[in-house]
């Protein structure tokens, strides 16, 4: 099997859930903690054996790229002031990694950004990682593009990550119903036993009536080139947008399409509460902050159960 070599990352949103933050800043660039969101992308796709990163970015995202390019004032400053740990982490995503970037010259939709990175993919496999969606492993666990990368590996077919919701979450995402009930199983790179399903129709933010599924899709995919064909006769649907959800249901009876279960911690950055979220936990995380953070947050959770916060 061909190995994941490439990675398209949409990063051409707006970011009006943001405003006005993001009226001058990309909502990729705002900060988890001491990183922004678009490292922590670019960082898992790069652990994942990814050597070509294509950020598909829109006018105003000019900070993207000069976040990945070399800054030789602030490098020289890092190094003299000792702070080594996170010019090691700049200088390793920068050296691993060929960051090309690509203008979305209209909002056309996720599908669009996709078919945007065609020129540079070629006829490989690709992996898709959303811009603004962050996953952690869990201890002892590979990354949920690490997963999606090593089944490829295996069985070559199309993937796409999930994750169980509540229903009353089902309309906030692409859901994808599978075929068997019974999951198959692959070893990871790490050796890990993961399962997966064979997807059998995928739908774009469909009520929860319209569906028995729960299996909602998150923003990490692998795919074949195959996807760029459909794309490009694709028509606009919800949202006036050209939907990739739409497409992979298309590529599902061209090839097949695997659904792999997530293993990862997933924060939707894109969204107030799960930035909020991720800057608390990788706070949390942080061996500088955990001790001074863990303490103000046992106490405000007290002050909130007593109802004496204000």
């Amino acid at each position: 099997m061909k190995k994941i070599r490439k990675a398209i990352i949409p990063a051409a949103g707006l970011g009006t859930r943001f405003l006005p933050a993001t009226k001058t800043v990309p909502k990729e660039m705002l900060t988890i903690v001491d990183a922004p969101i678009i490292f922590y992308v670019v960082e898992e796709a790069v652990k994942s054996g990814i050597e070509d990163i294509v950020l598909i970015a829109g006018r105003g995202k000019h900070a993207i790229e000069d976040f990945f390019d070399t800054s030789y004032e602030l490098e020289d400053r890092l190094l003299k002031d000792g702070k080594t740990e996170i010019l090691e982490r700049l200088e390793n995503i920068r050296n691993m990694a060929n960051i090309i970037s690509i203008r979305q010259k209209q909002a056309l939709g996720l599908g669009h950004a996709v078919w945007c990175g065609k020129k540079i993919i070629g006829n490989e496999p690709f992996a898709v990682l959303l811009g603004d969606e962050i996953t952690v492993k869990t201890q002892q666990q590979i990354s949920l593009t690490q997963q999606l990368v090593d089944g490829f590996a295996q069985t070559g077919r199309s993937s796409l990550g999930v994750l169980n919701v509540e229903d009353s979450l089902v309309s906030k995402y692409g859901i994808a119903e599978v075929s068997n009930s019974t999951p198959k199983f692959i070893i990871g790179s790490n050796q890990e036993r993961f399962s997966y399903y064979n997807a059998s129709k995928l739908l774009e933010k469909p009520k929860a009536s319209e569906t028995n599924s729960r299996w909602a899709i998150t923003g990490r995919y692998v795919l074949t080139a195959k996807i760029f064909e459909i794309l490009e006769n694709q028509k606009p649907t919800k949202n006036n947008e050209i939907q990739l959800t739409d497409a992979l249901d298309q590529l599902i009876s061209l090839e097949g399409i695997d659904v792999y279960p997530s293993n990862s911690l997933r924060y939707d950055a894109g969204d107030k509460i799960g930035y909020l979220q991720a800057n608390i936990e990788f706070a949390l995380r942080n061996p500088e902050l955990n001790e001074e953070l863990k303490n103000y947050v046992i106490k405000l959770a007290q002050s909130l159960t007593k109802g004496t916060f204000s």
